[in-house]
């Protein structure tokens, strides 16, 4: 795709997005579909229907060879070696970097690399945990979490941001707390001011829910959370592949993202942090490239982010990264925005017509994403995605990582549609003529 165009960011509005762009058109979403050469395959005799995004996106050819580029002409050790190919390979490594920062509103220094985003929220946790062991000196005295201390989560949480917190707190002797949500599967905020309080130290959330797609009132919380000195950990998963994104806007302390949601390869992601902050921050992982002296007894370290960084680095995943960032950025992060709204908005009308369907999430598009998990009266959500499945429907079934937030509604398990730029609105109507199908074929309609 080399189609340009300016990169303007969606206005928020406690916790909605009201878009000001114009959508992808047809064309554009057909060209953007040549991009990927998934989407021309039959599944079991049926053109391909991808609408689970959310779990992981498909990769366009521009980023394949950007990788497939670098690999071939300029693999080298970054960091090491001082002949000519590590040079080139240090700088391409290091400009890749920049470019990330730059796409979310971030300075390259407080980029730090990192498998996915379950590794970097594990990175916080553990450095944290290590200051809290009297790990880092002086510097990391200001994260020490003490006996009656408070982390807030919230009920919505992915595991990856719920389970690190919960063993940080198990070994610090801090007390877990989570805020709830409503009925829609919105923050609760009014309980979240009651929760947020002096012993509160870590305040962590999803700016987008993987289940509901509700979108969290980031600049309240932020604001609750800064008001008692508490930090604040934003997972942008499900928010940075999908819209515009400012760190330093949003004036989070931390901010994660993985690379495979947002049309790069696996085994890459980011943490952001505020770049005084990761200076402060003892490391998690040791060992080579993270150090400046190092005998026998001890070793120092290097500042942020290459303190973070230890062993050898996911160098070509981070080039693809860097090319996936510039692949949304020239598709336009508002347009994106704007397209997955009208798809999404076409999800939820279709799903409220078809009898059975318990939809999760807020019933207003405009408090939402693109993705829509839902519960069929009478069908479990596997036996769903299998009948699906067989019309070349591709959906995300189970409880998504999220079990406590099912737990909340009640269930185990929910279907997942969840749709990207490369969807169109026929993706839509197949996914919706299917899916009123269902309870009859499996005998639970009324």
């Amino acid at each position: 795709m080399t189609s340009s165009a300016p990169r303007r960011r969606p206005t928020r509005d406690n916790g909605s997005v009201t878009v000001q762009a114009a959508s992808l058109s047809d064309a554009v979403v057909g060209r953007i579909r040549t991009d990927f050469a998934e989407l021309g395959q039959t599944v079991n005799e049926r053109p391909l229907v991808y609408l689970d995004s959310g779990a992981t996106s498909l990769k366009p050819t521009p980023v394949l060879d950007a990788e497939r580029s670098f690999v071939e002409t300029h693999t080298a050790a970054v960091h090491r070696g001082a002949h000519t190919l590590a040079a080139e390979a240090t700088e391409i490594f290091e400009q890749a970097r920049e470019r990330v920062a730059a796409f979310v509103g971030a300075d390259a220094g407080e980029i730090v690399w990192t498998s996915n985003a379950t590794e970097a929220v594990n990175l916080v946790a553990y450095a944290i945990g290590n200051a809290s062991a009297g790990r880092g000196g002086a510097a990391s005295e200001r994260f020490r979490l003490r006996e009656g201390d408070e982390i807030v989560v919230t009920e919505a949480e992915h595991h990856a941001n719920l389970i690190p917190w919960q063993e940080l707190a198990a070994r610090t002797g801090a007390v877990l707390k989570a805020i709830p949500v409503d009925e829609q599967g919105q923050l609760r905020l009014d309980v979240a001011a009651g929760l947020i309080g002096e012993r509160t130290r870590i305040v962590a959330f999803s700016h987008v829910s993987n289940v509901t797609a509700a979108i969290a009132p980031v600049a309240e919380l932020v604001s609750l959370a800064h008001a008692v000195g508490a930090l604040v950990v934003l997972d942008a998963c499900q928010s940075v592949p999908h819209m515009s994104v400012d760190v330093h806007e949003l004036d989070v302390d931390f901010a994660v993202l993985s690379g495979h949601k947002m049309l790069a390869p696996t085994g890459i992601g980011a943490l952001y942090g505020r770049l005084e902050l990761l200076n402060a921050l003892p490391p998690f992982l040791t060992g080579g490239s993270m150090i400046t002296t190092v005998t026998l007894e001890s070793a120092e370290y290097l500042p942020a982010p290459q303190r973070f960084e230890a062993g050898t680095q996911r160098i070509s995943q981070a080039v693809a990264l860097a090319a996936a960032c510039d692949y949304l950025s020239v598709v336009g992060l508002d347009r994106i925005a704007a397209h997955e709204h009208e798809l999404g908005a076409r999800l939820v009308h279709g799903l409220q017509q078809i009898a059975g369907v318990r939809l999760l999430g807020p019933e207003d598009p405009a408090a939402r994403t693109g993705l829509a998990a839902f519960d069929l009266e009478g069908v479990h959500a596997h036996d769903v995605g299998q009948y699906l499945d067989d019309r070349g429907i591709a959906v995300r079934v189970g409880h998504h990582c999220a079990q406590p937030l099912h737990r909340r509604f009640g269930m185990t398990a929910s279907t997942r549609a969840s749709t990207y730029l490369y969807n169109t609105t026929d993706d839509v109507d197949a996914f919706l003529e299917a899916l009123s199908d269902v309870r009859r074929f499996f005998g639970a309609a009324a």
